[in-house]
Order: C-alpha cells, then sequence, then structure tokens
C-alpha cells in the first residue's frame, strides 16, 4: 500500500504544478489582451492583434505556432504607434550645436535649420529624406547623429553595405521558421518612438541577389507618398513612417538605381580644403586624440604650420581620416616619452620655426596657473610642453609620403598646365606633346578614358581646320599638321587613371604651343571642354581645381565663361591673389595663355575672276 500511495502523491502534486502553470499562462494572456487594448495602435492592427489573441486562447502550449503567436503579439504591443519625442525648434540653438559639433558643410546645415523653421511653421510635416553624397571620411555619418541631437530625435543607425536579401528590408512573412521583422521595424521597437532620425549607412553598396533587390525594398520605405503605410511582411499590418526623418548615406550615385535615387534630397558634401582640414584638426582632432591618449596641453604643443605639413607631406585624402591617424602616432610617441619621464625635445631651429616658439610661449603663459599644480603631481621636466616641429614629424613620422604640388617654369614649347578633379580634391597636371617625323598618327599616352580621347581628337582637328588663321606649320612648313608627321601626348603620372572632358583647352594650347615654337605662360593653368567650332563649355569641380593652382603658387586661371557662377563658393582671400580669365571660345583661351596674344594673322585671299 505504501508503494501504491506514493506515485499518487506524485501525480497529485504534478497535476497542482500543472494547474499553477496553466493560471499563469492564462494570466499572461489575460495581460497581454489588456495591453493590447489599451495600446495606441491603429484600427487594423487592433483588430489582427485580438484575432490573433483569441487563436492563442484556444491553442495548447505545446504547440510551437503558440510560442511565435505570443512573440507576434508582443512585438505589436512594444512598437511605438503613436509615442514620439517632441522636437526643439529653437533655430539660434540649433546653428550653436551644428557649428559646434562640426566645422564647415555649409549646404546641409542650412537644410537642416530650413526643415526646423517649416517645423515651427507645421506640426504635421512629413519627415525629409536626404542623401549625403561625398567621399569617405567628411563626416556623413557623425552629421546625421548630430542633426538627432539638435532635434532633440532619438538616432538609430542601419548599416546598408553588403546588404542582399530584400527580407532584411521588409522582413520575413510568419510562416518561415525563425521569422522576424525587418530592419525598419526593429529599429523603431529599439528607439520606442515613431519620429527618430534613421540613418541609411551605405546605401550605394546594397548587392543584388536569388533572395530579391534590397534596393527595390527600399522604394516604398524612402517614398513619402507611399511609406505612411509601410507594410513590413511579419506584421502583415501597414504602419506609418512619415515621420521619420531618413538620411542616407553613399560615397558615389553612380551604383544606386535611378528610381531609388529619385526619391532622395541629394546633398553632395566635399572633400575638406586645406585650410577647413587646419581648423578641424585644431577645434576636433587634436583634443580628441589628447584626451585618448592621455595628454593635456601643457605636455604637447602642435603649431598650425606643422598641421600644414602633416595635411600636404603626409596625407592625401578628402577627409580627415587619415590626418586624425596621423594625430594619433604623434600623440602616441609623446605618450612615450612622458611615461619614460626622459623627454629628449625635438630641438627645433628657432629661426625655422617663428610661430612655434611663440605658441610655446602663448601656452605656458596660460597654462601657469594650472601646471604648477600639475608639475608636482607628474614630476613634469622644465621642457614642457614639447613642440612638434618638422624635425620631430621627420622622426615620429618617417620621410614624407608626398611631394607638394608646386608649379615649375615651362622650358620648351609644348607644355602646358591642366587642372584636373579627383575624389581627393583638385590637382595640377602637366600635359606634353611631342612631333616626329611618321605618318601622320596621334599617339596618346596616360591611362586616358574615351573622353579624354575624344578630346585630343577634337584638338587635333580644331587646330588642323585653323592652321593657316594661327600660321601654325609642322617641321616641313606644310600647314597640314599631320602631314609626314607623328603627335605624341602624355598626361603625367603614367599610373594614374584619367578620364572626362575638361583637358580640352589644354591640349589645345600645348599643341599650339608645340606647333608655334611659343612658350606658355609658366604662371598659367586651364579647364575647360572644347568643341569642333571653337567653344569652352562648362566642366564640373571648379572650387578644388581653383584651389589646386593656388596650393601650387599659380597667378593666373582660365576657366569656362558659364563657370563664372561657381566662383562664389571660393573663399574671398584665394580670389583675390588670383586673376581669373573667363573664355567663350578658344582664341581667348590662346590669347590668354601665351605672353603678348596669340594673333590671328589676316590674309586677303585674292579670287581670280573667271570672266
Amino acid at each position: 500500500q505504501v508503494v501504491a500511495i506514493r506515485p499518487n502523491r506524485r501525480i497529485s502534486h504534478g497535476s497542482i504544478t500543472e494547474d499553477e502553470e496553466e493560471e499563469e499562462d492564462h494570466d499572461d494572456v489575460v495581460m497581454l489582451e489588456k495591453k493590447i487594448r489599451t495600446s495606441s495602435m491603429s484600427e487594423q492592427a487592433l483588430k489582427v492583434c485580438l484575432k490573433e489573441i483569441k487563436r492563442l486562447k484556444k491553442m495548447p502550449q505545446s504547440m510551437p505556432e503558440y510560442a511565435l503567436t505570443r512573440n507576434y503579439l508582443e512585438l505589436m504591443v512594444e512598437l511605438p504607434w503613436n509615442k514620439s519625442t517632441k522636437d526643439r525648434l529653437e533655430i539660434r540653438a540649433a546653428r550653436i550645436v551644428l557649428d559646434n559639433d562640426h566645422y564647415a558643410m555649409e549646404k546641409l546645415k542650412k537644410r537642416v535649420l530650413e526643415y526646423l523653421a517649416v517645423r515651427q511653421l507645421k506640426n504635421n510635416l512629413k519627415g525629409p529624406i536626404l542623401c549625403f553624397v561625398g567621399p569617405p571620411g567628411v563626416g556623413k555619418t557623425s552629421v546625421g547623429r548630430s542633426i538627432a541631437k539638435t532635434l532633440g530625435r532619438e538616432f538609430h543607425r542601419i548599416a546598408l553595405g553588403g546588404v542582399c536579401d530584400q527580407s532584411d528590408i521588409r522582413g520575413h512573412r510568419r510562416t518561415y521558421v525563425g521569422s522576424m521583422p525587418g530592419r525598419i521595424i526593429n529599429g523603431l521597437k529599439t528607439v520606442g518612438v515613431n519620429n527618430p532620425v534613421f540613418l541609411l549607412d551605405e546605401v550605394d553598396k546594397l548587392a543584388k541577389s536569388l533572395q530579391g533587390d534590397p534596393a527595390a525594398a527600399l522604394l516604398e520605405v524612402l517614398d513619402p507618398e507611399q511609406n505612411h503605410s509601410f507594410t513590413d511582411h511579419y506584421l502583415n499590418v501597414a504602419f506609418d513612417l512619415s515621420q521619420v526623418l531618413f538620411i542616407a548615406t553613399a560615397n558615389t550615385t553612380a551604383t544606386i538605381p535611378p528610381a531609388l535615387l529619385d526619391r532622395m534630397e541629394v546633398i553632395q558634401v566635399p572633400g575638406y580644403t586645406q585650410e577647413e582640414k587646419i581648423e578641424i584638426a585644431h577645434r576636433h582632432l587634436i583634443p580628441k586624440q589628447l584626451e585618448l591618449h592621455g595628454l593635456t596641453p601643457q605636455q604637447i604643443q602642435i603649431p598650425q604650420v606643422t598641421t600644414l605639413g602633416i595635411i600636404t607631406r603626409y596625407t592625401r585624402e578628402a577627409g580627415v581620416r587619415a590626418l586624425d591617424r596621423k594625430l594619433g602616432a604623434i600623440c602616441r610617441a609623446v605618450a612615450v616619452k612622458v611615461a619614460e619621464g626622459q623627454h629628449k625635445e625635438a630641438k627645433p631651429d628657432r629661426a625655422e620655426v617663428g610661430e612655434g616658439e611663440d605658441c610655446k610661449e602663448h601656452v605656458t603663459e596660460d597654462a601657469k596657473p594650472e601646471s604648477i599644480s600639475d608639475t608636482a603631481d607628474l614630476a613634469l621636466p622644465p621642457e614642457m610642453p614639447i613642440l612638434i616641429d618638422f624635425h620631430a614629424l621627420k622622426d615620429i613620422l618617417g620621410p614624407p609620403m608626398y611631394d607638394m604640388e608646386v608649379s615649375e617654369r615651362l622650358s620648351q614649347p609644348g607644355v602646358a598646365i591642366g587642372l584636373a578633379w579627383t575624389p581627393l580634391g583638385g590637382e595640377i597636371m602637366f600635359v606634353e606633346a611631342s612631333r616626329m617625323d611618321g605618318e601622320g598618327q596621334l599617339t596618346l599616352t596616360g591611362q586616358l578614358g574615351d573622353v579624354m580621347k575624344e578630346s585630343a581628337h577634337l584638338a587635333i582637328s580644331w587646330l588642323r581646320s585653323n592652321a593657316k588663321r594661327y600660321q601654325l606649320t609642322n617641321a616641313s612648313g606644310s600647314f597640314d599638321l599631320l602631314d609626314n608627321t607623328d603627335i605624341h601626348l602624355h598626361f603625367p603620372a603614367g599610373a594614374v587613371t584619367k578620364d572626362g572632358p575638361s583637358a580640352g583647352v589644354t591640349i589645345v594650347t600645348c599643341l599650339a604651343s608645340l606647333f608655334s615654337g611659343r612658350l606658355v605662360c609658366s604662371d598659367v593653368a586651364m579647364t575647360g571642354e572644347i568643341t569642333l567650332r571653337g567653344l569652352v563649355l562648362p566642366v564640373g569641380g571648379i572650387k578644388d581645381k581653383v584651389l589646386a593652382a593656388h596650393r601650387a603658387g599659380l597667378k593666373r586661371i582660365i576657366i569656362p565663361q558659364r563657370n563664372e557662377k561657381d566662383l562664389e563658393e571660393i573663399a574671398a582671400h584665394v580670389r583675390q591673389e588670383l586673376s581669373f580669365v573667363l573664355a567663350g571660345c578658344l582664341d581667348e583661351v590662346l590669347n590668354a595663355a601665351f605672353d603678348g596674344g596669340f594673333a590671328v594673322k589676316a590674309r586677303l585671299e585674292h579670287l581670280n575672276s573667271k570672266l
């Protein structure tokens, strides 16, 4: 009997436990239903949820679908259907925050302030869909975070680089095992409000695969006319995304599908000029690196002339990432000296680093009250702060990696200075031409693209058709420039791929110099597209090209007449130091490129009467 009773007790004990668990689960379901009814979800979503909760009540817990349905309902309750943060709309405060966080980027800041101003006048404004396009390292991602801080909104970043499955955007249907919502709905659940700032990072690096095209899935998300009823496959009910501020970032628009690009407002974020990089380094990068390495301004001093040396000789980039790394390397080298306690200060020639000594004295005097107390703690040697000059740069960073672009005296005919644009900024380019006896062939070297090759053919055709007018002859005195003559055009550096129409005027000037035997002015650089009629058409990248010419010490720049509007983007002090020649046709280009002009020889044609 004893043996028979024990199992009964166990069974009864077990049945009590199961009843308790069932009651707890029933209470949880009741609680979940209460949350659903009190939530502020849309009518359609509420209808779906109540239907699902009825099914859940009838379902035994052992069924796999029980957990799936419960997870779905919990997600629906957690989503911020009507919960939003209040925007900070003080434009003056917003301008201060943006200026403190980022130097330059005027177009971008202006657009954010415009949104704030309109938001003050209209409460239910749809969030704009912006796309920041620019080279790496110029601060596109960080400015998105700064915009969220300015508006007082939550911030969520979605990295799209390499995403090749449209389910990442739209989610999986609940019929699949392991289904889950897409990144948009997941992000909303994470931030807990329906009006965050969403940063869609690297939107130009989406990939296609057998699982679909995520760029096509983004069309619905980024369309203001559709995203008020965005339907995630997992939710299967519409969710309003119209209050979300979407910011996409990209390095180029070439790889973004046209339909997706059409839905976004593209704002170009250009690379920084040298002056802007110096300001960014001293306002943001150097203080950040000092804090990261546990140093203080009383221990290390980096003058502006040294920062300029790092920018021009050790980095070649549009952004400031490499500059940040070089400053970090300097701080690590100084940290070693400070930690060892035996500082061999990089002793500069005081005459060479004129500003450095002044900076050092200035910093030491300003820091005297703090440094007295600090000296006792850190046992600092009397030679503080360590002054970083060019000698110290060479010791820490090694020999300079890049030579500075400088103009050189043009000593022979057949050479002209052109201006090129790269994603890393502008550059000057020497175009060289030579001629030799041959069969009338044109040889082009320097890794040129198709458009640039066509520009060279255009230039030679225009010169051949105008050879008599300008008295241009080949070696044998013939006006047919390619008669028994080969021409070779070279564009250094040979390893760098080049393309684009803007070298047209430079090629014409170079060839005109070669056939006339006259030297092009050494202080003139030029850019512009040409036509067969001899017109000069506008080109892009004028700001970067002009700054490159200014850095190289050139004084006169020939640009297309229709590019005059682009000169407004250039700083006033740079414009004052340069003289600009606005050319509408090749006659004006040649007159400006040669000393004393490039005169047209007017010859009277004697017409013989046939009468």
